[in-house]
């Protein structure tokens, strides 16, 4: 499955894209009960903005990813760490983990930001195989996308983006409150029982991240041409001229899927 994220996008994810709070993690921790001994499953791990810090708190972590260049990225980022695996593949695999890895091997899938690529209703059901009891499925968000914030710079990086793709730019990534309200009866529907945790932390920006933030979410065909790249971000600073700083507050949204025998 291409989804046009691999090649310079996945360097910019890796440099760009932010990583988890600490009490983030301890949540996830937290709701599963993970210890040294169990292992987790990271679906769409990207470069593995989720998968690392996990891996400091479990026994093992698969990252699995449909993007090889992502996972190029994170065993470069990941050298020397010994307890995480990469795994190309996408949600329409999962089925077959369990004749690979075996029957309620998972603590845990942690899906980061990437469910909404993917066959929901479908992946929860397959995944029942592979968790063991009391682990469970945790669809994380990591904040609103940046051009859809509610903050003045924000709709001016909307307003210039729009202009240069020639297209409304309205995708919210699965992180507005009707996808995540669709994923809460999904999971329920396939047997989960569902809560909700969320935390929010404060960020602010210089305009090499914005554009860099912008640059990690375009499909390879969409990046402005190298010989662009200078102009592009002149014009960016000047759409976002009189508006630095260029804060933000970020939620984030644990939504739990708790496993329970079947």
């Amino acid at each position: 499955m291409d989804l046009g994220f691999g090649g310079e996008v996945a360097g910019f994810y890796q440099r760009y894209r932010r990583g988890y709070p600490a009490e983030v993690i301890d949540g996830l921790v937290q709701a599963f009960e993970l210890t040294p001994d169990d292992v987790v499953l990271d679906l769409g791990c990207g470069t593995g903005q989720l998968a690392l810090p996990l891996a400091e708190r479990v026994r093992a972590v698969i990252g699995m990813d449909p993007e090889p260049d992502m996972l190029a990225e994170a065993r470069r980022v990941a050298a020397g760490r010994t307890n995480l695996s990469w795994m190309v593949g996408s949600d329409a695999d999962v089925p077959s983990l369990a004749t690979l890895l075996g029957k309620n091997c998972l603590a845990a899938v942690t899906i980061g930001q990437a469910l909404h690529w993917m066959d929901h209703d479908t992946l929860f059901h397959a995944l029942h195989p592979l968790l063991r009891t009391g682990g469970g499925v945790a669809v994380v968000t990591n904040g609103t996308p940046l051009w859809l914030q509610d903050s003045d710079w924000s709709r001016a990086l909307r307003r210039h983006l729009e202009l240069w793709l020639d297209s409304e730019v309205t995708a919210t990534c699965g992180t507005d409150d009707a996808s995540r309200h669709r994923y809460a009866e999904s999971l329920a529907a396939a047997g989960f029982t569902v809560s909700e945790t969320r935390y929010q932390y404060s960020d602010v920006l210089d305009l090499d991240r914005v554009i860099g933030g912008v640059y990690s979410a375009l499909p390879v065909n969409l990046l402005p041409p190298l010989e662009q790249r200078s102009y592009f971000a002149k014009q960016v600073g000047r759409a976002l001229e009189g508006h630095a700083p260029y804060a933000e507050k970020i939620d984030v949204t644990l939504l739990i899927g708790t496993s329970h025998p079947r």
